[in-house]
């Protein structure tokens, strides 16, 4: 696969987990929009790294990312923007991504009971912005 493609089903999956959020935040499915807004997120992170290199399997690209701005040359009108992704794929990385499944196993916490309506805003909020960035990455390199 070209990493233009790679990078265009990355950005197509984070477009539509971040629908499915924004769709779970209007019904009030605050788990579902945390859940959706995280994976939104990863796929944003797959995006860029697809623009360069092959994508890791991983929940948590940050990682890659930041291997990314170390040793690709990466234009200077986007540095900013890419440096500003990391701490939020860090945010909404692997650990989010089992919460959202799996609850608290330590304190028998389920997902419904640890994730409530400013959880979701904030993911949603931390999701499309992510989005935003990735679209702006990928069409610079590939549009």
């Amino acid at each position: 696969m070209k990493s233009k493609d790679e990078s265009r089903y990355r950005l197509n999956l984070a477009e539509g987990f971040l629908t499915e959020a924004e769709q779970d935040f209007e019904l009030s499915r605050w788990r579902s929009c945390v859940d959706n807004s995280q994976l939104a997120v990863e796929n944003t992170g797959k995006t860029i790294v697809a623009c360069f290199r092959p994508v890791e399997k991983s929940h948590n690209p940050a990682k890659q990312v930041m291997d990314l701005l170390k040793t690709e040359k990466i234009d200077e009108e986007l540095i900013v923007d890419i440096k500003d992704l990391i701490p939020l794929l860090d945010k909404l990385g692997f650990e989010e991504h089992l919460k959202t499944d799996y609850g608290d196993e330590d304190t028998y916490k389920s997902p419904w009971d640890i994730f409530k309506e400013d959880d979701a805003t904030e993911a949603l909020e931390t999701a499309r912005k992510c989005v935003k960035t990735a679209k702006r990455v990928y069409k610079f390199y590939f549009e």
